[in-house]
């Protein structure tokens, strides 16, 4: 696929090699989604939703109520049920004006019968549900836990513009239970969008990564906002607008399980003790978080301390803040030396500092840009030179925050970092060196994982490049998040976002040859997601940090089947010691967890 120059630490070259590209059989494949008659339920009209494609009739139930949030209630419309019907035809109407005319598909990334097909096609909701242990046997470090996987699964069908950032969130859930089978279950999260979507019996929120593209179409699907808005059809502004669909996230400090999405802020869920998820609701922390959070919250596991931020088109565009070991959240640090909207999708800590990267991807808020330019709301710009900043861990205000260019990189990942010495940070991150392709073109995305030190007191940088695979997603022993540790899991991307295999890094040594110590693929037409790493023991720390498991879904294309694999992550071949064949297929998504019984216990 690709070729690479001998590596040194100034000068890296890449040579790209076409692609060929025919696909292998899959049973399930799609060309196109169509409407089908939605069954009618108890809470909403009979409405058009996606087909779904499964190789097998399953049984479903409806999606149950989703239980009131203690911090935020979302206020409903308060239109009569006969105008609202009136005004969700003539909403709808114009939606579909706008779709056709002002802001249809133009490129493959945004339609939506090549983004939803394959293994990208949703699936309907699944109640918990008993699979065989397909071979080997379960570890018991994951007795009573559940593994957990988010992404997007859009509920009703798009009529224009669809990007796969733009699913509603479903988390697909295994619970494994000592003594019985495990269970697979698969719920959207209610999010204010899902909820009021399914009573209104439509779509009503615009697609925020695909449906604005251009002038003209921010302005018609701005006005179209607008109108629903003042008519009373939906409240964003009082109840987010979030979908909740890429990640999960389990703070000990105030023992609550998230689904996440950086538009929002936020959900509350909870695994129940028959492997259900139930939606709780929006959460802001007692009202001292608003707007949004990162998908990507990180956790010092040893001070059970988070820190998080949000970022958005306005300024501060970007907030800092954290909360405490007591679970009170402290006043946001807004950071007004970030002067231009970046894509921040994620960033990282050490014992004395965060560290942010502003990156080549942006927010186009300029009228003329889009006009003139790709017309994209979101998208990259070649002539910026990407900085990192740097910002002590406890800060109260932006005073000490410390920039520094860094020419070329663009991490939209962090995997670690850490301190060494007084004035040095080190960072391991994927840095995506075709940063024009990392929306539109995903398949084309090349992800080269780096060493990057950072001297605060020089201000200097070094880069060393650990791999040259094309791998992201990377994941650590969670209890190093911030600490010196050694070794990394990836995701082999072959396309992008496709994963074809996992590999096992070691950036303890040798920072100019490639560290790959462990590698499993998992052979051709299968793909699996983000990998994530269980220790057998979540307490010990002066345990081996390597000494545990390596979980995932993987799905065959060739059968139409899904499992979740069990690996062994110290086997230099990442030695599969367990697989659970899953009773559907499972979409390819976006980040997952592995969450302990003891902490599943702390959620009934």
């Amino acid at each position: 696929m690709e070729a690479f120059s001998p590596i040194c630490p100034s000068r890296l070259i890449l040579r790209v090699t076409p692609i060929p590209s025919p696909r292998p059989s899959y049973r399930n494949n799609i060309s196109a989604v169509r409407i089908q008659e939605k069954p009618t339920t108890t809470t909403s009209t009979s409405s058009n939703t996606l087909r779904r494609p499964e190789s097998k009739s399953t049984t479903t139930t409806a999606p149950p109520p989703p239980q009131k949030s203690t911090t935020n209630t979302p206020r409903r419309p308060t239109t009569s049920s006969s105008s609202s019907s009136l005004q969700t035809v003539i909403f709808n109407a114009l939606d579909d004006l706008i779709d056709n005319f002002i802001d249809p598909p133009t490129t493959p990334s945004v339609d939506p019968t090549k983004v939803l097909s394959d293994n990208f096609a949703p699936v309907e909701e699944m109640p918990p549900t008993e699979c065989p242990v397909a071979e080997g046997t379960i570890p018991a470090c994951l007795e009573g836990g559940a593994y957990i996987r988010n992404g997007p699964n859009p509920q009703y069908l798009p009529r224009g513009p669809f990007h796969l950032f733009d699913g509603d969130g479903m988390l697909h859930c295994l619970s494994i239970s000592q003594g019985r089978p495990p269970t697979f279950c698969s719920r959207y999260v209610h999010t204010y969008k899902y909820t009021l979507e399914r009573q209104v019996g439509s779509r009503v929120f615009p697609n925020v990564f695909s449906g604005f593209n251009g002038l003209p179409a921010v302005l018609a699907r701005g006005a179209l906002s607008a109108a629903r808005f003042l008519s009373g059809q939906f409240d964003p502004i009082s109840n987010g607008f979030g979908l909740a669909n890429t990640s999960l996230a389990f703070l000990p400090n105030v023992n609550m399980l998230f689904a996440l999405g950086e538009a929002d802020i936020p959900y509350a869920v909870r695994v129940t003790s028959d492997g259900d998820i139930r939606t709780i609701g929006r959460h802001d922390f007692d009202g001292k978080l608003s707007m949004s959070m990162t998908a990507h919250p990180k956790i010092d596991a040893q001070t059970n301390e988070v820190f998080a931020f949000r970022y958005g088109p306005v300024p501060p565009f970007l907030t800092y803040f954290h909360i405490d070991a007591n679970s009170s959240k402290q006043p946001d640090v807004p950071i007004f030396s970030l002067t231009t909207p970046t894509f921040i999708h994620d960033f990282a800590i050490t014992k004395k500092y965060a560290v942010f990267a502003d990156i080549q991807i942006g927010i186009n808020t300029n009228p003329m840009e889009m006009v003139l330019g790709s017309g994209s709301f979101v998208g990259s710009n070649p002539k910026k030179v990407s900085r990192i900043g740097v910002i002590p861990r406890y800060a109260t205000d932006e005073k000490e925050m410390r920039w520094v260019e860094v020419p070329g990189f663009n991490m939209v990942h962090a995997v670690n970092a850490w301190d060494e010495g007084e004035d040095e940070i080190v960072m391991i991150a994927p840095n995506i060196i075709s940063v024009e392709h990392t929306l539109e073109r995903m398949e084309l995305v090349h992800s080269l994982v780096e060493k990057v030190r950072v001297n605060l007191k020089t201000g200097t940088v070094q880069r060393h490049p650990i791999s040259a695979r094309n791998l992201d997603f990377g994941v650590i022993n969670p209890r190093f998040v911030g600490r010196k540790n050694r070794f990394g899991y990836l995701g082999v991307g072959d396309p992008m976002p496709k994963i074809s295999g996992v590999v096992k890094l070691d950036w303890s040594e040798g920072e100019h040859k490639d560290r790959i110590v462990g590698c499993r693929m998992y052979g051709e037409g299968c793909y699996g997601g983000e990998p994530y790493f269980v220790g057998k023991s979540e307490s010990d720390l002066d345990e081996d940090e390597d000494d545990g498991y390596v979980v995932s879904y993987v799905h065959d294309e060739n059968v139409g089947e899904s499992k979740f694999l069990v690996m062994d992550a110290k086997s230099p071949t990442l030695e599969v010691v367990a697989a659970v064949k899953l009773p559907r297929r499972v979409p390819y998504g976006f980040h997952g967890l592995f969450v302990q019984d003891r902490d599943l216990k702390k959620l009934l």
